[in-house]
């Protein structure tokens, strides 16, 4: 469980989005924040008036050296780590064909490895103090898939299945792990912080190539608010028993019910021939 008491949030990828409005509230609300972001001149507004609770330092997640750094420099100055916020994240767009290998495995080490490697940076500092928070930002695109995100989905589903496992671990040490899945959010996810695959297949067009075209259509105007999803993080945090899995939006709960019922018709429509796979039973 996280320590109420004047927590400290480590928080990734502070400079636009879910990462910025959570590290304003945290700080509004009294706490402690180790604010991060590639470039910092991107935060320092944020802890205007907060400079003896908050402490803003560079991180690129892909940079083993600046994690070390920077919880070496929450340790030193605040003594503790209470929640950690792996945040920092980015989405590609191309079809599976159209995913250009450099590509793909740089946000591979952004979102999955960058994840990991904060996670077990923090981990020692929980262990030690016998609570803690982990904060995974997954995504809808977490539980399901669409046409023109397929690498994207990829990482995220990689974080979810780490989360559960981590989860499993570090419950009976006293810390908790929360999986945060937005839907659609005006952030610069859709927008600026977008990348694309230079290749395009005539063949994808009506499929991924769709998808490209609505995702940049829909930048700016979708449903949710991300000081509203970094209230719910909060809340979330704050409860006796925080749930495994956090959804943020209507969306995303439509989105996810929808992809359960499609599960369960395939396994119900299969399960004879999937209980048909093992050896009969009475059989040596």
């Amino acid at each position: 469980m996280m320590n109420r008491d004047n927590p400290v949030w480590l928080i990734t990828g502070c400079s636009t989005g879910f990462g910025r409005e959570l590290a304003k509230l945290v700080l509004e609300r009294g706490w402690r924040a180790v604010v991060t972001a590639r470039d910092p001149s991107k935060v320092k507004d944020i802890v205007e008036g907060h400079a003896d609770r908050a402490l803003v330092l560079p991180l690129d997640v892909t940079n083993p050296k600046q994690i070390e750094d920077v919880v070496a420099q929450a340790k030193q100055r605040f003594g503790r780590v209470d929640a950690l916020v792996n945040n920092a994240g980015y989405g590609y767009l191309a079809a599976i064909e159209e995913g250009e290998d450099d590509e793909v495995r740089a946000m591979f080490e952004t979102n999955v490895f960058g994840l990991i490697d904060m996670t077990k940076a923090v981990l020692p500092i929980m262990r030690e103090q016998h609570s803690g928070l982990i904060v995974n930002v997954s995504s809808i695109g977490g539980i399901t898939s669409f046409a023109a995100t397929g690498y994207y989905h990829a990482t995220k589903y990689a974080v979810e299945g780490l989360s559960e496992s981590l989860a499993t671990e570090v419950k009976p040490l006293g810390i908790d792990v929360l999986i945060v899945e937005p839907g659609p959010f005006r952030t610069n996810w859709a927008g600026p912080s977008i990348k694309q695959s230079a290749t395009v297949i005539d063949d994808y067009a009506a499929t991924a190539g769709e998808r490209r075209a609505q995702t940049g259509a829909r930048s700016g105007k979708q449903a949710g608010d991300p000081v509203r999803a970094a209230q719910a993080i909060i809340d979330a945090a704050l409860s006796d028993k925080p749930p495994l899995r956090l959804l943020l939006g209507k969306t995303a709960l439509e989105l996810a019910r929808k992809k359960l019922d499609f599960m369960r018709g395939d396994f119900d429509a299969w399960e004879a021939t999937t209980v048909g796979a093992d050896f009969p039973e009475g059989a040596g």
